[in-house]
């Protein structure tokens, strides 16, 4: 695998902190390709992505603020969706584009809806994968069930085993992809005991906000005009088929493909699945 990892500077009300992003490609394609990834999770789970699309892009897979092997916030009160635009939008300057095509999955996707819904938008062409503008209060019951909660383990393979069991709903995975979940998103700490790649005070704006009522979305994703593909796990907790269909037919008319066998939320870990996202982008 042919990538840099990079850094880049970014502000918030409590002060400067770094944001960490995969670059993979020649840095002189003007086609460019940021991949954002979900509440937990980090850039890494893009490799088998970005990897196959980078000779048509230059492809960007930024840790957002709090996670990965991003700085954290002072203030634990700003990790949300405004913060996370606002950075995204000093990435894109940093790239020095006009305009970017967009793959988001569950939170990644909120982020990309929320930056083309803006005028003068720079997302030319947006994937949203498995998020859409109605988020159900029963998925953010069980989302915010585990997150922030700092789980630690003795070793590697403990390790291995909770994220197996966590991220059941990804899907049939093999070794090796659960592997590399894994050792992306999870470090030994000082005391020799292993934890997750991510800040668990993430989840306190989440907590405070989020678990007592659906999420409704419908003005923002009805301002978005740009070709949009949403991709749906069949068995999604998070996005219904109801809501799925829906958008298909209001705001962007998005392009609607479902996967079987997964729930939320696909990680384009497999060929067939990483040909969905290349057919649409690659279309004229």
């Amino acid at each position: 695998m042919q990538f840099k990892t990079r850094n880049v500077q970014c502000i918030s009300p409590s002060g400067l902190h770094r944001m960490a992003y995969t670059e993979w490609g020649s840095r002189d394609n003007p086609r460019v390709l940021v991949c954002v990834h979900g509440l937990t999770r980090n850039g890494r789970d893009f490799d088998a992505l970005a990897e196959a699309l980078s000779g048509h892009y230059r492809v960007i897979c930024p840790d957002v603020v709090g996670r990965g092997v991003s700085g954290r916030l002072r203030d634990p009160a700003g990790y949300g969706i405004p913060q996370y635009v606002a950075d995204m939008v000093t990435l894109i300057a940093r790239l020095e584009v006009e305009s970017v095509d967009w793959v988001g999955t569950s939170m990644g996707g909120l982020i990309g809806m929320a930056l083309a819904a803006q005028p003068g938008t720079p997302i030319r062409k947006l994937v949203l994968n498995d998020v859409g503008p109605l988020i159900t209060v029963e998925s953010l019951q069980r989302i915010a069930s585990y997150v922030g909660t700092d789980p630690t383990w003795g070793n590697f393979d403990e390790a291995l085993a909770y994220v197996k069991l966590i991220s059941a709903p990804f899907g049939a995975l093999t070794e090796a992809q659960w592997l590399h979940l894994t050792e992306t998103s999870v470090a030994q700490r000082s005391d020799g005991r292993w934890g997750f790649r991510y800040d668990p005070a993430i989840a306190t704006p989440f907590k405070a906000a989020f678990v007592d009522k659906d999420i409704d979305l419908w003005p923002v994703y009805e301002a978005i005009a740009c070709p949009t593909l949403v991709i749906r796990g069949a068995e999604s907790d998070l996005l219904t088929r109801d809501t799925w269909q829906a958008m298909g037919s209001r705001g962007p008319r998005g392009k609607l493909a479902e996967i079987a066998g997964v729930g939320h939320a696909p990680m384009f870990q497999s060929a067939d699945q990483i040909d969905i996202v290349r057919d649409f982008l690659l279309a004229a």
